[in-house]
C-alpha cells in the first residue's frame, strides 16, 4: 500500500496510513519523498493535532516532525515552537529564540511572532520558564524590583489601530525566515549589547502579556458599539432581585474589556438596590468590564477593597478581590502577592470566597506550590462558602498538571466533607487538574465514575470533558452517552451531556447529530445539557442545524430547559448579523419578548437577560472561541465555559464566561512593536461584516380624540325609538337649525313692525304740521 502511494505520488494518503498503522518510518519517508516537504510537514502537524487521540502516539509524531523541521534548509520555527509547546519543552523554545534574536530584522520579527504564539498557546508555567531562560524579568520580579527602588516602571505603549470586526479571529501572521548560518561569535560592543537588551525587553513585554493585552484593550475601547437601549430594556423589565442580578451580569458581558461604566454610573440608585450576594456579583462585574487593564486595577477598585479599619461591606470586599483576579486572569504575577496577603488576613468567609476566586484566576496554570498550599489551608477550614471557591481555585492553579499529590488530597477531602458546596467546587478543581491529559487521566476518571456520591460521579464526567477537550475521542463520547442515559442522578446525566460539547468543539458540525436525540429526552436535565452542549461546541458559528434543534426547546414546558436553550442560542449567534444568519432578528425579538413578559417565569427571564449580554459581548466585537490559530485549545476559554455551566448552582460564577470572549481583529506590528498604517481591500459586501442595527426608541403616538360616551339613559331612549346614535344626532341638529331660523324670522318681524310704527309716527307728525 505504501509503495502504491509513493508510485502514484499520493503522499497524503501515505501519511494517513502511516499514522493509523503507527509506522513512523513510513511517515518520515512519505514526508521526505513529497515534492513540497514544508507543506507536507504542515499537513502532518495539522493531522497530528486534530485527529490523533492518544497522547503517547501524538508525542512521538511531534518529536519526529520537530526533527524533520530542524533538518530543513529553511526551518519553520513557528510550527517547531508549537510542537515544543505541546511537548512541554520550554528550554528548546529558549534556544530557538536566543538563536534568532541576534539576527536580522526579519529574524527579529520571527522572534516576536513566536513570542505572541507562546503567550497565546502556552501555560503561565511554560511562559515563566521561557522568560527565565532568556534572562528577562517576569512581571513578578520586575514589580518586586520596582518596589525596592521606589520607582515606577516606565512602559512604552505601542500604538495600535483596529479594524472592523469579522466572524472569525484572524491572528497576526508572518512569513518563515531562515536564520543566518552559525559563525564564529565576534567580540560584542557596548552598542550591540544594548541593542540585544532592548530586543529582550521587547520580547519580555510580549511574553508577560503587556503588548497583547494593550492591543486587545485599545481595540475594544475604540470600537465599542454597545446598544445601550438593550440594557435600558433589561433594567425596565427587572422587577425582582434575580432579574436585577441578571441585568448587572449582562451589562458586564456587553462591556467586557471596554472600560465603559456608563450604564452603572447613570443608574446608581437602581444599582444600590443590590444586597448581600447580589452586591458581591455587582462589585465583581467591574473586573469583567475592566478585564486586562492591569495598570490602575488596584486604584480602580480601591473604594471596594478590604481596608485596615474593616468598616466596609464584606460582600463588596470579596467582590473586589474577585474582580482583581478577573482583571489579571491567566497573567497575574503582578497581583498575586497582594491577593495572597488579603486572603491570609481575611476573617470573613465572604471575603475569603472572593479572595480564593481572585487568586485562582490570577495564578491559573502557574503550578505554584505556595499558592496551592494557601488555598488548601482555606479549604481545610471546612466552611461551605470558602471551601467551594478554594476547591475551584486549587484546580485552576494546578491546571493540566495531573499532579498526583494534589489529586489525591482533593479527592480524599471531597469524600470526607459533608458540605455539598465544597464538593461542587472540588469537582471542578479535580477536572481542571486532569485537563488535556487524554488517556493518562483514565484511572482517575474510572475511580470517580464508580463512586457512590453523585457529585463525585458528576466530577468524573467533567474530567472526561477536560481530559479529552477538543479531541472528539470516540471512547470518551461513548462513555458520556452511556452515563447520560443510565445514571440514576439528574446532575450526573446533565454533566455528561454538557461534556460532549467540550469534546466536539473542534468538529462542531458533528455535535447536532450526537445530541439531537438527547434534546428530545423525557428527562428535562438531559434536554438542558443537550442545549448547553450545542451552545459550547457551536459557539460563534451561527450553525443552522444547531439552531433548528434549539428553537423548539425555547418553548419547552420546563423553565430551566427554556433558560438553557436561550443561553445556547445566544452563544451560537454571537458575532452574527442578518446577512450571515437571517433568523438573527427573530431570536433577538424572542429574547426581548421573553425578558419583558410579566407572566414569564423568573428563571427563563434570567436566561433571556443574560442572552442579551452574550449576543452583544465586548461591545459587539467579541466571539466565543476555544481554539487558537494552530489548533491548540485556548485554556482560559475552556475554564470560562465550564465554570459558567455552574451558574446553575451559583450566580457569581457566571462572570467566568468573559474568559471565553475573543476579540475579532487583525493586528500587524513592525520591529518597534508599533502598528503602521495599513489598508485592506475586502471583496465582500459591507453588509457581510456590518454590525447589526441598533434598537430604535419607540416613537410617541399622537393622542386621538375619544368619541363622547353615551349614557345608559340615552341608550334606552335610542333603543325605544329604534334609532341609531347617528340619526339622533342628525335630528337634534335639524331641530336646532329650525329654532334658529324661527328666532331670526321673529326678530325680522319685530324690526319690520318697529319701522312701520316709526313711519306712522312720522306721517302723523307731518299731517299736524300741515294742518298748523
Amino acid at each position: 500500500m505504501f509503495q502504491r502511494c509513493f508510485d502514484d505520488s499520493r503522499y497524503k494518503q501515505a501519511v494517513g496510513i502511516a499514522l493509523e498503522s503507527r509506522r513512523y518510518d513510513m511517515l518520515e519517508s512519505a514526508i521526505m519523498k513529497s515534492e513540497d516537504v514544508p507543506a507536507m510537514l504542515s499537513y502532518s502537524l495539522n493531522i497530528a493535532m486534530s485527529l490523533l487521540q492518544t497522547r503517547t502516539v501524538r508525542n512521538k509524531v511531534l518529536q519526529l516532525l520537530v526533527r524533520l523541521y530542524t533538518n530543513l534548509a529553511s526551518p519553520d520555527y513557528t510550527n517547531m515552537c508549537q510542537c515544543h509547546i505541546y511537548l512541554n519543552e520550554p528550554q528548546t523554545v529558549v534556544n530557538i529564540l536566543n538563536k534568532l534574536i541576534c539576527g536580522t530584522e526579519e529574524e527579529l520579527l520571527m522572534v516576536f511572532q513566536i513570542c505572541f504564539d507562546v503567550y497565546e498557546s502556552a501555560t503561565q508555567h511554560f511562559v515563566d520558564h521561557v522568560m527565565e531562560g532568556l534572562g528577562v524579568k517576569t512581571k513578578k520580579s520586575a514589580a518586586a524590583a520596582t518596589e525596592e527602588s521606589g520607582e515606577k516602571m516606565e512602559v512604552d505603549k505601542p500604538a495600535t489601530e483596529a479594524t472592523t470586526p469579522t466572524t472569525e479571529t484572524p491572528p497576526p501572521t508572518t512569513t518563515t525566515v531562515t536564520p543566518t548560518p552559525e559563525e564564529t561569535t565576534p567580540v560584542k560592543t557596548v552598542a550591540q549589547d544594548s541593542a540585544i537588551d532592548r530586543k529582550k525587553e521587547q520580547v519580555a513585554s510580549i511574553l508577560n502579556g503587556e503588548v497583547p493585552i494593550t492591543l486587545k484593550s485599545q481595540f475594544l475601547i475604540r470600537k465599542n458599539s454597545s446598544d445601550m437601549l438593550v440594557l435600558k430594556n433589561c433594567k425596565d423589565s427587572s422587577r425582582n432581585a434575580v432579574c436585577h442580578t441578571a441585568t448587572v451580569i449582562a451589562n458586564s458581558f456587553m462591556h467586557a474589556g471596554t472600560t465603559c461604566n456608563a450604564f452603572l454610573r447613570d443608574n446608581l440608585e437602581w444599582l444600590a438596590k443590590a444586597t448581600n450576594w447580589a452586591k458581591f456579583t455587582a462589585t465583581a462585574s467591574f473586573g469583567v468590564i475592566h478585564q486586562g487593564h492591569e495598570t490602575n486595577a488596584v486604584k480602580l477598585m480601591s473604594s471596594y477593597l478590604p481596608k485596615e479599619s474593616g468598616s466596609g461591606s464584606p460582600y463588596q470586599e470579596g467582590g473586589a478581590l474577585y474582580a482583581l483576579g478577573m482583571i489579571h486572569a491567566n497573567h497575574g504575577a503582578n497581583i498575586i502577592p497582594y491577593l495572597s496577603e488579603q486572603l491570609s488576613a481575611a476573617t470573613n468567609e465572604t471575603v475569603r470566597h472572593g479572595g480564593c476566586l481572585g487568586l485562582g484566576l490570577a495564578a491559573m496554570t502557574s503550578n505554584s506550590a505556595e499558592i496551592y498550599e494557601l488555598l488548601r489551608n482555606n479549604l481545610y477550614l471546612d466552611e461551605a462558602v470558602t471551601g467551594e471557591a478554594a476547591g475551584l481555585a486549587m484546580g485552576l492553579v494546578m491546571m493540566g498538571s495531573l499532579d498526583e499529590d494534589a489529586l489525591s488530597e482533593m479527592i480524599q477531602y471531597a469524600q470526607d466533607t459533608q458540605h455539598e458546596k465544597i464538593l461542587r467546587g472540588l469537582s471542578l478543581g479535580i477536572a481542571f487538574v486532569c485537563y488535556g491529559q487524554l488517556e493518562a487521566a483514565d484511572p482517575t476518571i474510572d475511580s470517580l465514575s464508580k463512586d457512590k456520591d453523585s457529585v463525585l460521579r458528576m466530577c468524573g464526567m467533567y474530567c472526561v470533558g477536560m481530559a479529552y477537550a477538543g479531541t472528539g475521542n470516540n471512547n470518551a463520547i461513548r462513555r458520556l452517552l452511556h452515563v447520560a442515559v443510565s445514571d440514576v442522578n439528574d446532575d450526573v446525566r446533565r454533566a455528561a451531556v454538557i461534556s460532549i460539547g467540550f469534546l466536539l468543539f473542534n468538529a462542531p458540525e458533528q455535535c447536532p447529530n450526537v445530541v439531537s436525540l438527547l434534546a428530545e429526552s423525557y428527562n428535562s436535565h438531559v434536554r438542558y445539557g443537550a442545549a448547553l452542549a450545542l451552545g459550547i461546541s457551536c459557539a460563534g458559528s451561527g450553525m443552522k442545524e444547531a439552531l433548528t434543534i434549539l428553537e423548539p426547546m425555547i418553548n419547552d414546558p420546563v423553565n430551566y430547559v427554556r433558560q438553557g436553550a436561550l443561553l445556547a442560542t445566544a452563544m451560537i449567534l454571537v458575532q452574527q448579523n442578518e446577512h450571515l444568519c437571517p433568523k438573527l432578528k427573530h431570536f433577538k425579538d424572542l429574547f426581548a419578548k421573553t425578558m419583558s413578559d410579566k407572566h414569564e417565569d423568573v428563571m427563563v427571564k434570567f436566561g433571556a437577560i443574560l442572552s442579551q449580554g452574550i449576543i452583544n459581548a465586548g461591545g459587539r466585537n467579541c466571539t466565543i472561541s476555544m481554539r487558537s490559530q494552530y489548533g491548540h485549545t485556548n485554556i482560559p476559554s475552556v475554564v470560562g465555559l465550564l465554570v459558567f455551566t455552574h451558574t446553575w448552582f451559583w450566580f457569581p460564577l457566571s462572570h467566568f464566561l468573559c474568559l471565553a470572549f475573543q476579540p475579532t481583529y487583525l493586528v500587524g506590528l513592525n520591529s518597534d512593536l508599533n502598528m503602521p498604517k495599513m489598508k485592506f481591500k475586502s471583496c465582500a459586501r459591507p453588509s457581510t461584516y456590518a454590525y447589526p442595527p441598533i434598537l430604535e426608541p419607540p416613537k410617541e403616538k399622537e393622542k386621538e380624540k375619544v368619541s363622547t360616551a353615551i349614557l345608559s339613559t340615552t341608550a334606552k331612549k335610542l333603543a325605544k325609538g329604534r334609532a341609531t346614535p347617528m340619526e339622533v344626532d342628525e335630528e337634534k341638529q335639524d331641530e336646532k337649525k329650525k329654532e334658529e331660523e324661527k328666532k331670526k324670522e321673529e326678530e325680522k318681524k319685530k324690526e319690520e313692525e318697529k319701522k312701520k310704527e316709526e313711519e306712522k309716527k312720522k306721517e302723523e307728525a307731518e299731517k299736524k304740521k300741515d294742518e298748523a
